[in-house]
């Protein structure tokens, strides 16, 4: 179990952007059964998502997102000393998006700047991984850009993925800091022996060109080689006995108990999983932010844009002290623990825009505006 501390660094901003395209989980009905559509909207508490159009990314969407966070807070981007993408849904094989980022939010050459190749955990593993960096660096402000675009890669007719994901880009900004706010600390935890549970098997380097045959999955499904795969009974097996043995650890470590948080910032990968994390810990379900209903399970974007939800057009503004946890694709899972302003945490953002430039059509476009 690794455990980190950082009792100087402090969450100093939270936004995230969702696209305009809203879809209505209902309007699965036809193709899979009014009663089926219930059931699953009964269970996961999803009734809607929001979709991105074919060339935007969960990076168009965190761009804005960090956007919003600089001109809140009135800062310029030359304060940015690193910025972390935490993703599964990169703008490219390579380079990083984080790059890409750097460019389009004017982050100088002297910033850190890379990508984590991570899922529903990834905001966890991010904070801690800038934490880490700021801790023991010069960097007093640093920026990590996390989401996915799930569906992209789930199959047209996929019972048990087309109706869970919904898309979103968020941002979290950390900053050096006086105030005598209480430490950050989070454990992190990994079993590789997972790593088939949610896996998109072909297009990796692994096999860049596997054959593009539609399979008939033993869960009913057909898929090909190219779309994600999901084995949902020992997902719901890691999620129910894994997660809450780490909350309890995290718990005994920091010698804290569930009252002494004000909110628990989950992700969101269903409200029947939620509900049974809940019960085991003994947390109450009105302190748990729930986004699923409006968003669905939009991966590690999720514990921020459950905050939004609960906080951000809240009037009354306060410090809470908020558990976050991730969960899932890996398998990875992790927490932590951090005081948050909810003054810095700002409405979600509706955006439909697309980084052009980034829309490479032709290799000969890569010649023009090459620089020394």
């Amino acid at each position: 179990m690794a455990v980190f501390t950082f009792d100087n660094i402090k969450i100093g901003g939270i936004a995230a952007a969702v696209p305009s395209n809203v879809e209505k989980t209902t309007k699965y009905n036809e193709m899979f059964g009014e009663e089926e559509v219930k059931k699953f909207m009964d269970q996961t508490g999803i009734l809607e998502t929001r979709r991105v159009a074919k060339h935007q990314t969960c990076a168009d969407l965190g761009y804005v997102a960090a956007k919003k966070i600089l001109d809140e807070r009135g800062i310029d981007a030359s304060e940015i000393g690193a910025i972390i993408f935490a993703s599964h849904s990169p703008d490219y094989r390579r380079p990083a998006t984080a790059f890409v980022l750097q460019k389009r939010l004017g982050i100088p050459t002297d910033a850190a700047v890379f990508d984590i190749s991570l899922g529903c955990s990834s905001l966890i593993y991010g904070v801690q991984v800038l934490g880490s960096m700021m801790q023991s660096s010069n960097i007093k402000k640093a920026l990590l850009i996390t989401g996915d675009t799930a569906s992209k890669s789930v199959a047209p007719t996929d019972r048990s993925s087309l109706m869970l994901f919904g898309e979103a880009g968020a941002a979290i900004l950390l900053e050096k800091t006086d105030d005598k706010l209480h430490p950050i600390t989070s454990i992190l935890k990994s079993d590789g022996n997972g790593y088939r549970y949610m896996i998109v098997p072909g297009g990796g380097y692994r096999d860049l060109n596997p054959t593009e045959e539609i399979f008939e999955c033993k869960d009913g499904n057909k898929r090909s080689l190219y779309n994600s795969f999901i084995q949902g009974t020992a997902v719901f097996t890691f999620t129910i006995f894994d997660v809450p043995q780490i909350l309890k650890e995290f718990m005994a470590h920091t010698n804290t108990t569930v009252d002494d948080y004000d909110s628990f910032a989950f992700h969101q990968a269903n409200l029947y999983i939620l509900k049974q994390i809940a019960k085991k810990v003994k947390i109450s379900m009105e302190k748990m932010p729930i986004s699923l209903h409006k968003y669905g399970n939009t991966s590690g974007a999720s514990p921020l844009v459950s905050l939004i939800e609960e906080y951000a057009n809240n009037p009354e503004k306060k410090v809470i002290n908020t558990l976050f946890c991730g969960f899932g694709i890996g398998v990875s899972l992790g927490v932590f623990s951090a005081q948050v302003d909810t003054n810095y945490i700002y409405p979600m953002i509706e955006d439909d825009s697309i980084f052009e430039e980034g829309l490479i059509k032709s290799p000969n476009e890569l010649y023009s505006g090459l620089t020394k």
